[in-house]
């Protein structure tokens, strides 16, 4: 199995990489507005620009379906970043989820999972260390700390519903 490098990309997300036995740089974005890229390249031709295919949310679950399914999902879910027990993770709102329309306070985030909403970013606006206040939107994408078990639980309620 091909080694996987994981580089944080400040700012943007963190991008993993492997080399294909044919000699390929494959690697995947995961911004962290939640787009995903797949990028290919050659070693040997490091000044040519990479292929970059951007993929909607409903595309990666096609291909991860297409790649082997729940395997990688689960593989993927496992490659978070971690620094001394502390998980950041990106969650986004959908329509029906039961926190949008709730305050942060409101949505009981933090007193059920024990993760803290450190921004939420919303279109091209970051709203970085929202109050309690802060009315959540479908289409948000939440920016939440914690342990890698309260990442989990706050996933569930997010996605709840």
């Amino acid at each position: 199995m091909p080694q996987v490098e994981q580089t944080p990309l400040p700012g943007v997300g963190v991008r993993y990489d492997f080399t294909t036995r044919e000699g390929q740089i494959l690697g995947v974005v995961h911004r962290r507005g939640g787009c995903r890229e797949i990028h290919v390249g050659r070693p040997s031709d490091p000044d040519s620009p990479p292929l970059c295919i951007p993929l909607a949310d409903d595309e990666v679950h096609t291909l991860v379906e297409a790649l082997g399914g729940l395997q990688v999902t689960e593989s993927l879910a496992r490659l978070q970043q971690y620094m001394e027990g502390i998980a950041i993770e990106w969650l986004k709102v959908g329509p029906a989820s039961p926190v949008a329309g709730r305050s942060i306070a409101g949505s009981v985030i933090r007193s059920r999972s024990g993760v803290l909403v450190v921004a939420v970013l919303r279109g091209d606006a970051t709203h970085p260390a929202p109050g309690p206040g802060f009315l959540i939107e479908p289409g948000d994408t939440l920016v939440v700390v914690g342990t890698p078990e309260g990442i989990a639980a706050a996933t569930g309620l997010v996605r709840a519903g």
